[in-house]
């Protein structure tokens, strides 16, 4: 949900310096004014002391910036979570404690990990919820959550789903699994993980070197669909092998 007294505080600085509205491009501050990462690095946003914000960036991410600004509480048929980041599952048993969805898919799983196990590590599901959980353990990849997930979905014969992943990660779990998923409605709710700290995210080795990482992820991928639309695989385009 949104950050209302985050938001607060910055107009309260702003009336401070007499300002009436700000401008920014920083991906880190767009994020932070409008729960958008948008991985391309075009946006703006318009954020005045008074009124709502308003986000300026390409028509062709403009659909994924009205949903991904701020998440939405519609219920869908299921909720997929993707393991790998830190607060992922307990965002999705909490929506699902909340009746947002039906079932819970919690895909890329470690085998031998069970429905149990995730919700002692949890500390926060009550075991009445373990009926609605199913647990994937085929991917290893975002694509192969995506994969995984799609069969999943199909054979519940789920018509939409949720979409639980990190802000930095959905970008690229937006491209992936609407891949495979172009009869289902998705609903992306990103997850902002507090160990992950955007502000001057250039300054903090670790998290350039996961943004830096991500970015590139999303280039690849994105390169990966444009010629499976054209009916080439990448492994062939890159003159052979498996990417790792």
């Amino acid at each position: 949900p949104r950050d209302d007294a985050k938001l607060a505080r910055v107009r309260a600085l702003m009336g401070e310096r007499d300002l009436d509205a700000l401008v920014v491009r920083a991906p880190d501050n767009v994020l932070y004014l409008t729960n958008f990462w948008g991985m391309k690095g075009y946006e703006a946003v318009l954020f005045p002391r008074e009124g709502e914000p308003t986000l300026i960036c390409l028509e062709a991410s403009a659909d994924d910036a009205a949903r991904m600004q701020e998440p939405d509480d519609r219920r869908t048929d299921a909720i997929v979570v993707l393991t790998g980041g830190s607060e992922r599952l307990p965002t999705g048993l909490d929506l699902l404690s909340r009746n947002r969805a039906e079932k819970l898919f919690v895909s890329g799983v470690y085998a031998g990990v069970e429905v149990a196990e995730l919700l002692r590590l949890s500390r926060q599901a009550p075991e009445e919820l373990a009926c609605c959980i199913v647990l994937g353990y085929a991917a290893g990849d975002t694509r192969g959550n995506a994969i995984e997930t799609a069969e999943w979905l199909r054979a519940e014969g789920y018509g939409s789903v949720r979409l639980v992943t990190s802000n930095y990660h959905m970008a690229r779990s937006l491209l992936e699994f609407r891949r495979v998923l172009a009869d289902v409605a998705i609903l992306p709710h990103p997850v902002k993980p507090h160990n992950v700290l955007l502000d001057d995210w250039w300054r903090r080795p670790g998290t350039a070197s996961l943004i830096v990482s991500e970015y590139n992820k999303f280039l690849v991928a994105l390169l990966r669909y444009g010629l499976s639309s054209a009916g080439i695989r990448l492994e062939d385009a890159l003159l052979g092998g498996d990417l790792p």
